[in-house]
């Protein structure tokens, strides 16, 4: 009988190392736990970027799918996502809830140049990670001085720099006029943009106007860069403003060869207010598949994005691209998740960010997403499309500017 007895105190030993072990190997940080993931955002819900707030309304309805579906390694994602207006004071003030109330383990997809700026410093210093900020400026890809932040989409600079490739390429002569808004995010665009002009910019551009977001229209900036001459238009604008300025070109009958900024590419949020007919010839750039592109109808990508949004977002536009790219920046924060296992802890969190390598299902063919630590630029190839009046139109070869 002493025999068994021992042999039953060893087993229970036994067990109860196990468990010991099984609970070591889970690290956890504010904001994760067995069951729940807390991940914090804020968006324009409300202001002049209001247009962007679908995104946010899209990564929700993305983890709604998630959560309906048992989670992330048996984990329920708790979303809180709160309105900044596109006000970076407000931006500080939420995020700081996010951070200090809520107790987030992550803010993740801020929306914003500005908003963003006002938090960067703040979110390092406090060892938060700043993840797939919804914003290309170039900033947000120097993991030595901010190891905290990490951009998503295609940096600014790169985007303007294709740009400016294809004018000299097609328009060595052109006379361009620019209007861009009077911040970080339209000087990040403008930067790129002479830059791959390089010498020829001094006298290529013939007039640089700026608008400020409080301003209630872009009308007299549009009538000034007719006057000056300009026959090419980089418009390095907001939805708002972007439908704003080409509604009006058309009514003062200026007709420039017309470069939009990706950020306001899409169909439904920018080109049906501005006037579909206003806005045939217009060129982009993209990086993910357009919902309103015939080519993608029978592509098994394109239908499971149309199911989900019948689905968890039925109220949302599906000719936005805003809301494929909500659910692309969504796939891949759950990505990183995944690649978290048991180790949910915010350094770990940022050391999965940095070791990606994926191609999301709605990205354009040849653009993928890698990171490394040196690398914060997950997507970093776009290709060029012109606006038939219908749809986006891709032409050319995907730019890499690494060259590969």
């Amino acid at each position: 009988m002493k025999l068994k007895h021992f042999s039953l105190a060893v087993a229970g030993l036994a067990a109860a190392a196990i468990s010991v072990s099984a609970l070591a190997q889970k690290k956890y940080d504010t904001g994760a736990t067995d069951t729940e993931v807390k991940i914090g955002d804020t968006k324009p819900y409300s202001g002049p970027a209001s247009a962007y707030g679908t995104i946010g309304k899209a990564i929700a309805a993305y983890f709604d799918k998630i959560n309906a579906e048992g989670g992330i390694n048996g984990r329920k994602v708790k979303f809180i996502s709160l309105d900044d207006g596109y006000n970076p004071a407000k931006t500080v003030e939420q995020v700081r809830k996010l951070v200090e109330e809520d107790e987030v383990l992550f803010v993740f997809n801020p929306l914003g140049t500005p908003s963003n700026t006002a938090i960067h410093k703040y979110m390092n210093s406090k060892k938060v990670p700043q993840l797939f900020v919804a914003t290309g400026a170039t900033k947000w890809g120097n993991p030595k001085e901010f190891p905290w932040t990490m951009g998503w989409q295609p940096n600014y600079q790169t985007e303007g720099k294709i740009y400016a490739a294809h004018i000299l390429e097609t328009k060595p002569n052109a006379k361009i006029g620019v209007l861009y808004q009077n911040d970080d995010y339209g000087k990040d665009y403008l930067k790129g943009f002479e830059d791959g002009l390089g010498d020829k910019a001094k006298t290529m551009i013939v007039s640089k106007v700026t608008y400020e977001v409080t301003d209630p229209t872009v009308d007299s900036q549009i009538i000034s860069l007719k006057n000056s001459g300009a026959d090419t238009f980089f418009n390095i604008t907001t939805p708002k403003f972007a439908a704003q300025a080409i509604k009006k070109a058309a009514e003062i009958g200026w007709k420039p060869t017309h470069y939009l900024n990706n950020v306001s590419a899409q169909v439904g949020a920018t080109l049906k207010p501005a006037g579909l007919e206003n806005s045939v010839g217009i060129i982009t750039t993209q990086y993910g598949k357009d919902p309103t592109d015939p080519q993608w109808n029978n592509d098994k990508a394109m239908q499971d994005w149309r199911a989900w949004m019948a689905k968890y977002y039925p109220s949302g536009d599906v000719t936005d691209a805003s809301n494929v790219y909500g659910y692309s920046v969504a796939q891949t924060v759950v990505q990183v998740l995944k690649q978290c296992g048991d180790n949910l802890t915010r350094e770990n969190v940022m050391k999965q960010a940095a070791s990606l390598n994926l191609e999301l299902p709605m990205s354009l063919p040849g653009i993928n997403i890698k990171t490394s630590p040196t690398d914060f630029y997950p997507i970093e190839r776009e290709q060029l499309a012109r606006f038939d009046g219908k749809t986006w139109v891709l032409f050319g070869k995907v730019y890499d500017p690494a060259g590969n």
